[in-house]
């Protein structure tokens, strides 16, 4: 069964694009076009997507909001951000909105197949000129306590490492002698 997409940028030409490029592979399919965060909200309550592929930058609301709001509605339903912002920050509050991905627009076109794939397997993808900010955010001891990275193994730290300084999944795979 193909993975469900609903795509939301508020430039015609970027989501036509990406109909094209999803139109590719047999394991996916585009259900529907939002332009807008509001009509984003109102196609997933019709649609029923599996996936949201979301710009950040959508008026009235930004991306970020939407997220939030889809996330409330429809907690199974997958968010990965597709955007030309390559900031920290931005992508700090992607997260916490809910997203499972962050890929920015001048990725590779097999690079928003592959996180396209890699997020609608359980997995999180950040593009991996965006690794490197997983590691800036500044940790509190408060965080630290509670914190999920407390609870990596050694090989995950590994893995986490060998992301940070952009390596792609295959690279990583080969360089740990993982399939």
């Amino acid at each position: 069964m193909p993975i469900r997409i609903l795509i939301a940028d508020d430039h015609a030409v970027v989501r036509s694009g990406l109909r094209a490029l999803l139109r590719a592979d047999p394991d996916l399919e585009v259900v529907g076009e939002a332009e807008d965060g509001i009509e984003t909200l109102r196609l997933a309550e019709t649609l029923h997507p599996d996936m949201v592929l979301l710009d950040i930058t959508m008026p009235p609301e930004d991306g970020i909001k939407t997220a939030k709001q889809l996330k409330e509605k429809h907690p199974e339903l997958i968010v990965l951000f597709l955007t030309m912002h390559e900031d920290e920050s931005l992508l700090h509050e992607a997260l916490r909105a809910g997203a499972s991905g962050y890929v920015i627009k001048r990725a590779e076109e097999s690079e928003i197949i592959q996180a396209i794939h890699a997020v609608s397997h359980g997995d999180i993808y950040v593009h991996p000129a965006m690794t490197r900010a997983l590691l800036h955010q500044p940790v509190t001891t408060e965080h630290r306590r509670g914190s999920p990275a407390n609870a990596l193994t050694r090989r995950e730290l590994d893995v986490l490492r060998l992301l940070a300084k952009g390596n792609t999944n295959r690279q990583i795979a080969g360089l740990l002698g993982l399939s």
